[in-house]
């Protein structure tokens, strides 16, 4: 009886294994090739997967994530508007232009209010 569940269990980590392996990683056969051994020849199928039937190191040909450079320096990568150095300064030094103008528009409008105040107290004094 345990030998019956260990090859099941056996057979349906192969299987799950098998078919979550990523295309690249295979060896030897393609995906229904590998399904029809463990299928067939359990438990030496779901055995000769492990051992054989998935490489155990990642492709060198497919460039992946995280596979040897930053993704900031990925080759041919355009860069975004946020990553952009030149980009950010011409940004930085807009704010500064458009601050610098605020507060001038501001004083102004400060100058202005002031001046319509003493108008309108001078006003009220010549009218008591």
């Amino acid at each position: 009886m345990f030998i019956f569940l260990a090859e099941i269990v056996l057979t349906v980590a192969a299987l799950i294994s098998c078919l979550s392996a990523e295309e690249h990683r295979l060896n030897a056969l393609p995906r229904w090739g590998w399904v029809l051994i463990i299928l067939l020849f359990s438990p030496i199928g779901a055995i000769a997967w492990f051992v054989v039937g998935k490489e155990r190191t990642p492709n060198p040909k497919v460039w992946r994530q995280g596979s040897g450079f930053p993704e900031y320096q990925r080759p041919g990568r355009a860069l975004a508007p946020d990553d952009d150095p030149e980009f950010l300064r011409k940004l930085a030094k807009e704010q500064r232009e458009t601050a610098a103008a605020d507060r001038e528009l501001l004083s102004k409008w400060e100058m202005d209010l002031r001046r319509r105040e003493e108008e309108l107290r001078q006003q009220d004094r010549k009218d008591d």
